[in-house]
C-alpha cells in the first residue's frame, strides 16, 4: 500500500506540475519588439505572433505601393502606437498608378488589417490637404480579419469633394468624393472598437459595417459639423453657388428638406457629414449580424447610431446621441435599445421606420430639444410588436410642437414609397407630455401616456 500510495503522489506532482510549465508558457507574453523608425515597423506588418511598439512622434505617409497603404497581414500580433501620430496626405488616394488588391474589392484606405488576433492601439491618424480621392469609399481603417481590436485609436477626417454641403450633392457616388473613418466588413468577425475617436471634418461613415458578425463597438465617440442652409445661400462663391443653389435633387434629402425643383430652401440645417455608426444589412451577401454597441457618443451628424437597416437584432446599450439632423437612432428589427438618449432639435430623437420591422425594445430618454429648428417630430414609430417607453428628465427639455407619431411617412426611412404605413400592436408608455398622434394604419396600439393621444384628422403622406 505504502508503494502505491508513493506512486500516486509521484504522478499527481508530475501532472500538476506539467499542468503548470504548460500554463507558464501558454502566459509567457511575447518580448516586446521596440522600434524607432516608420520604414523598420512595417517591416513586423506580416509577420506571426510579434508584439511591436513604434517610438513617439510624427510620421508622414505619402508614399504607397498599394490602394492599401498599410497592411497588417499577420496573425496573433500587438502593435502599440501610444504617442504616434499618422499624417496620411489626401494625394494617395488620387494615385491610379497604386497595385489594387486581390479582394475584388477597389476601396482605398490607409490602413487595412486582415490578420486574426491582431491588436492595434494608441494610434492617432488623420489625413491632411484638399486633394479629392478617385472614388467615394475612401476610408482611414478597414477591418477584414477576425478577433481584430482597435482601442485608443483617434481618426481625423479631411479630404472629401465638395466639402462642406453634406448629402445634398449625390449619394452611392454622385459627385461626392467621401473619407470615411472605420469599416468593419465582411469576413471580419468578432472585432472590437474599444475607446476610438473619429472626427468627421470629411463627408463619410464615422463607423460603418458590412458583412461582419459580432462586433463590439464600445466607449466610442464621434462628432461632425453641422451648417445651415442659410449659411450656404450666403455664400458668394463655391460649389452651390456655382450650381445656382440647386442641389442635386428635390424633396427630403437627408433629413433636409429641399424644394421639389431642387431648389435648397432656407430655414434648413444640414449635416456635413454621413452617419454616426451605421450597419448595413450585408456585404455581397453576407449578413451583417449580431452588433452590440455600448456605452458610445454621437454628435452633429446625419444619424447618430444607425441599426435599422440590419435586420438581425442589435444591442445598443447606455449610449447618448446630440444634434444629428435625420435622426437620432434608427431603429430597425428585433433592435434593443436600453438607457439610450438622444434630442429632437434637428430630427426625430428616434425612429422606428420600417414597416416590416418586428419585436423592437426601447428606452429611450429625450435629451433637452430646445432651440432646434425644421423639425416637429419627437419619434415616429411603424411596424409590429414593439415595445417603446419614452421619458424626459425635465419636461422643459420637450417643446410643445415635437409629437410622437405611428404609422406615419414623415422623416427618416421610408424607402419604399409603395409600402402602406402601419403600426401594429405597438406597446408605447410615453412618460412625457408630448403628444402621441395616430395616423391611419395604427391597429390595436396599447398606450399609456402622460400627454394627450390623438387620431390624426388628415393622411400623412
Amino acid at each position: 500500500m505504502k508503494y502505491g500510495k508513493l506512486i500516486l503522489a509521484i504522478v499527481c506532482v508530475f501532472v500538476l506540475a506539467t499542468s503548470f510549465k504548460g500554463k507558464a508558457l501558454k502566459e509567457d507574453p511575447q518580448e516586446l519588439i521596440e522600434v524607432a523608425t516608420l520604414s523598420e515597423f512595417k517591416t513586423y506588418l506580416n509577420q506571426d505572433g510579434v508584439k511591436v511598439k513604434l517610438a513617439p512622434g510624427n510620421y508622414q505617409i505619402d508614399e504607397a505601393r498599394k490602394i492599401r497603404f498599410m497592411e497588417f497581414t499577420g496573425n496573433n500580433t500587438h502593435f502599440d502606437l501610444s504617442g504616434v501620430r499618422f499624417m496620411v496626405d489626401t494625394k494617395l488616394f488620387g494615385r491610379d498608378d497604386l497595385e489594387l488588391s486581390d479582394d475584388g474589392n477597389g476601396m482605398y484606405c490607409a490602413i487595412e488589417i486582415s490578420g486574426n488576433n491582431v491588436t492595434l492601439e494608441g494610434l492617432y491618424i488623420e489625413t491632411y490637404g484638399d486633394t479629392p480621392g478617385r472614388q467615394s469609399k475612401n476610408k482611414i481603417f478597414n477591418v477584414v480579419g477576425e478577433d481584430v481590436t482597435l482601442k485608443n485609436i483617434e481618426i481625423r477626417t479631411a479630404g472629401s469633394s465638395p466639402w462642406g454641403y453634406g448629402s445634398l450633392y449625390g449619394l452611392g457616388g454622385g459627385d461626392v468624393r467621401k473619407m470615411n473613418g472605420i469599416r468593419v466588413g465582411y469576413p471580419a468577425k468578432n472585432a472590437k472598437l474599444i475607446g476610438c475617436q473619429v472626427h468627421m471634418r470629411a463627408m463619410g461613415h464615422a463607423i460603418f459595417l458590412q458583412g461582419a458578425e459580432n462586433t463590439l463597438i464600445e466607449d466610442c465617440h464621434v462628432d461632425g459639423l453641422l451648417k445651415t442652409t442659410d449659411a450656404i445661400l450666403s455664400e458668394t462663391s463655391g460649389y452651390a453657388f456655382d450650381k445656382n443653389f440647386y442641389a442635386g435633387k428635390g424633396g427630403y434629402v437627408e433629413g433636409t428638406m429641399i424644394g421639389e425643383d431642387g431648389k435648397i430652401l432656407p430655414g434648413e440645417i444640414i449635416s456635413l457629414s454621413e452617419d454616426g455608426i451605421r450597419m448595413y444589412p450585408e456585404y455581397n451577401g453576407h449578413k451583417t449580424k449580431n452588433t452590440t454597441v455600448k456605452n458610445c457618443t454621437v454628435t452633429q451628424m446625419r444619424r447618430g447610431i444607425c441599426t435599422g437597416l440590419s435586420t438581425s437584432g442589435d444591442k445598443i446599450i447606455d449610449c447618448v446621441v446630440r444634434d444629428c439632423v435625420a435622426t437620432g437612432f434608427n431603429v430597425g428589427n428585433r433592435d434593443t435599445l436600453i438607457n439610450c438618449s438622444a434630442d429632437a432639435k434637428y430630427s426625430e430623437a428616434f425612429c422606428i421606420p420600417y414597416t416590416n420591422a418586428k419585436g423592437a425594445y426601447v428606452e429611450m430618454e429625450i435629451l433637452d430639444s430646445r432651440g432646434g429648428m425644421a423639425n416637429d417630430l419627437l419619434a415616429k414609430i411603424n411596424g409590429t410588436g414593439h415595445e417603446v417607453i419614452i421619458t424626459t428628465s425635465d419636461p422643459g427639455h420637450i417643446p410643445g410642437n415635437l409629437d410622437i407619431k405611428l404609422s406615419v411617412w414623415e422623416g427618416y426611412g421610408n424607402f419604399n414609397k409603395k409600402a402602406k404605413m402601419h403600426a401594429t400592436d405597438i406597446k408605447l408608455d410615453n412618460r412625457t407630455a408630448a403628444n402621441v398622434i395616430l395616423y391611419l394604419g395604427t391597429t390595436n396600439p396599447k398606450i399609456k401616456s402622460k400627454g394627450a393621444v390623438k387620431e390624426a384628422t388628415s393622411p400623412n403622406e
